[in-house]
């Protein structure tokens, strides 16, 4: 098949080169000039483990290409992939200016017969319109077809999805065929639907994990406060088959979905007048838990952290990935230098990303013993393996006293790092007796 990819930002990127390693021929375009040039050189513009390979290994073999949207002089093909941006407004809304401008393009040039492909992520009911406004008097097909991929796995998660979801109208099966054909090389389960049913599918995928997140953090709390070891709940939740996988506690989640996607929901549920309270809480805790660290350093310098050395250790929201939109180090960091803290800040992939995001004053190092030197207090936020895995012997060593820890994942073995000197406090982990460590 002919694919053209418009939008090579994260999903349209993965998309377009998860496709053509299939062997179909992908065209990949985009209005960023910069962007386009670097590909073309088998580079990406963010980390992401083993998609660079990906775009080398296509590039080589002629499947994948990339152009300039003002350069595009050719077909279209049998699919266009839309995987432009949806960035939220002010008022959490989802803003869908870039989704509209890559529609009317495509629809502009588009032959009959077309199937318009949407991955970028837009409010329930949006598809529809889009089709009703942008598609009317042209013989364009339009199905939704959203992306689950997690950044860090993405790779993966496209060989290897839970499940395909392809919304079309009633009678569209040509645009079915046309995606089944498209992923004919990947074995996974399709849930065939409506298109504002696939919409909704993925806004509720994104807030059922935030809202599992949320409430983890909820009862981590809680654990604190009566001394209980939220480790230990977690394994006992995960091991009901009612309740899945272990959630860990800790900072809250960030990135580019969770929180533009509960806030987008939110929106549609106000303005639907269907108000739903659930998820006004989930955004609540989750910006409450990205300052728990500096209340703990309140509580344990006397509310005096003027002067004081802080280490923050991680930038990106999650491991493996330089993603630092809406990630909790940004608010943390800037809330410590508000209040006159001499921040060090380490991250072994997303400093260049961060370093646009952070006040000034703060140093950007090259590794955990740098950040440490001369702290009084170290700060985890990302569980990458050179964090976790560095030698905190040396760390102590770096410090001054009284060396405390905050981990904000519960990376971090509590009774190893109290024996190594450190001051100790985990999120919901009770004493460090009981398996955690602080409070």
């Amino acid at each position: 098949m002919k694919i053209t990819v418009v939008g090579l930002g994260y999903v349209g990127t993965v998309a377009a080169a998860g496709l053509a390693k299939e062997g179909h021929e992908v065209l990949g375009v985009d209005i960023d000039r910069q962007r386009i040039d670097t590909l073309r050189t088998g580079k990406i513009p963010m980390y992401e483990p083993g998609l660079e390979a990906w775009v080398t290994s296509s590039l080589r073999e002629g499947t994948l290409r990339f152009v300039h949207r003002d350069d595009f002089a050719e077909g279209i093909g049998d699919a266009a992939i839309i995987a432009t941006g949806t960035p939220p407004t002010d008022n959490g809304s989802a803003d869908l200016r870039q989704v509209m401008s890559a529609v009317a393009w495509v629809s502009s040039i588009g032959p009959d017969g077309l199937t318009i492909v949407m991955k970028s992520t837009i409010p329930p009911g949006a598809g529809q319109r889009i089709a009703r406004r942008e598609l009317r008097g042209t013989r364009i097909r339009y199905a939704s077809n959203p992306e689950f991929l997690r950044e860090g796995r993405a790779v993966h998660d496209w060989e290897s999805p839970d499940r395909i979801v392809v919304g079309v109208d009633s009678n569209d099966e040509q645009s079915v065929d046309l995606i089944r054909r498209m992923y004919d090389g990947i074995d996974a389960p399709y849930l065939i639907t409506d298109v504002t049913s696939a919409e909704m599918i993925k806004y509720a995928s994104n807030a059922f994990l935030a809202a599992r997140v949320s409430f983890i953090n909820e009862i981590a709390v809680l654990c604190g406060a009566v001394g209980a070891s939220i480790d230990t709940v977690s394994d006992g939740l995960a091991m009901d088959s009612r309740t899945g996988m272990r959630i860990h506690a800790g900072v809250g989640y960030g990135g580019s979905c969770f929180p533009k996607d509960v806030r987008a929901l939110d929106h549609l549920a106000l303005t639907s007048g269907a108000n739903i309270d659930l998820l006004r809480s989930v955004i609540h805790t989750n910006n409450r838990q990205r300052l728990l660290p500096l209340h703990a350093l309140r509580q344990r310098f006397d509310s005096v952290l003027a002067g004081t050395r802080v280490g923050v250790l991680g930038l990106a929201f999650k491991p493996e990935t330089d993603d630092v939109r809406d990630a909790p180090s940004l608010d943390l960091i800037r809330a410590l230098v508000d209040e006159g803290v001499d921040v060090a800040a380490f991250d072994p992939r997303a400093a260049e990303s961060a370093r646009s995001s952070l006040p000034p004053s703060v140093r950007l190092v090259d590794d955990v013993a740098e950040a440490a030197d001369r702290a009084q207090a170290l700060v985890l936020l990302t569980e990458w393996d050179h964090i976790v895995n560095a030698d905190w012997q040396i760390v102590a060593r770096c410090m001054t006293p009284p060396r405390l820890v905050f981990d904000g994942r519960n990376a971090l073995d509590p009774i190893e790092m109290e024996r190594l000197g450190f001051e100790y406090i985990g999120v919901g982990r009770g004493r460090a007796q009981n398996g955690g460590g602080g409070g």
